[in-house]
């Protein structure tokens, strides 16, 4: 009986370890839990093609679009965790939409094994090229001088965005109004021609407008100064102290894939970060590579939700 049991295990072990080996035998989907086009959507594409020349298989990407993200989300935390189905999201629903959105379908700490951050940008306090304020000391001033008056535009209740304009009120003793749009694109036009006075944009979504000259930077969230916009302060030097925040993609998979294939992936999506072109593509969309390792990335989940969730709590923010 014990010769047939240790025959049973050791058989069992070789499968899973032949199992193993042989990821990726079919195509692997990536899910984006926004519509295309976004940054996220250009995160996943650039690796992809590299992901699929490493393993000769294809990388699929897939675009679950909803609820903020979390639609995608939860359809990943559903999926077998064989190494067939990642997710490729910003921060929102791994540390955000949890504290906003009530009935939510998976335990952003606990249902996913996650990969490496992939990349981070600063967001930055730009107002329109007409606008008569020029720097950070002149923002507070006017919101100190008019309270709840000025108007911030943001991609959505609990963006990114939307809680960076809020910790900068929190920080900075100020208030102003939060106007929420459908997403950052009409945020942007609207901001473009003068319906709303500021907003704190990803550094990605607005370099082209500060190019030409449509739109001014005032500061960067920062710790230091964004590679693409050297000139512009960080928040600490102008003045606004604990208001480092950055946007951020990252890579997950549901919980409990197997340790090689998540090594193997994890090793996998770093070298296709720092590919000379897809780093140079990233890059000069005022993106920064990290690339991290998992253990890293799952701490700095931990410090971003506890994090997001203080502030929204502070500001009594809500996703109405």
């Amino acid at each position: 009986m014990k010769t047939l049991l240790a025959s049973l295990v050791l058989a069992l072990a070789t499968s899973a370890g032949a199992q193993a080996q042989s990821w990726p035998s079919k195509p692997v989907t990536l899910v984006v839990p926004f519509p295309p086009g976004g940054s996220t959507d250009a995160i996943a594409r650039a690796i992809a093609p590299s992901l699929s020349k490493t393993f000769g298989q294809s990388f699929v990407v897939d675009n679950k679009a909803g609820a903020t993200g979390t639609i995608g989300a939860a359809a990943v935390k559903r999926a077998a965790p064989d190494g067939y189905t990642f997710l490729v999201t910003s921060l929102g629903p791994l540390v955000i939409a949890p504290h906003l959105i009530k009935g939510m379908q998976y335990d952003a700490l606990k249902d996913f094994d996650l990969i490496t951050m992939a990349v981070q940008a600063p967001n930055v306090l730009v107002v329109p090229a007409s606008s008569p304020l020029k720097s950070l000391a002149d923002v507070i001033a006017h919101e100190k001088a008019q309270p709840n008056k000025m108007t911030f535009a943001s991609s959505g209740n609990g963006s990114s965005d939307h809680l960076t304009a809020e910790l900068f009120w929190l920080e900075s003793g100020t208030s102003g109004i939060h106007v929420p749009y459908k997403g950052g694109g009409p945020a942007i036009t609207d901001l473009l021609g003068g319906q709303v006075e500021a907003s704190f944009q990803n550094v990605n979504a607005v370099l082209q407008h500060i190019r030409s000259g449509k739109l001014r930077p005032l500061a960067v969230t920062g710790a230091k100064r964004s590679p693409v916009l050297p000139e512009v302060p960080t928040m600490a030097e102008a003045g606004v102290k604990n208001v480092d925040v950055y946007s951020w993609q990252g890579i997950a998979g549901p919980k409990g894939l197997p340790a090689d294939v998540r090594e193997k992936f994890h090793a996998a999506v770093v070298a296709a970060l720092n590919e000379p072109q897809v780093k140079q593509q990233l890059t000069a969309l005022g993106l920064e590579v990290v690339g991290n390792s998992t253990a890293q990335f799952t701490a700095f989940q931990q410090q971003e939700f506890a994090r997001w969730k203080n502030v929204i709590e502070a500001r009594k923010i809500t996703a109405d």
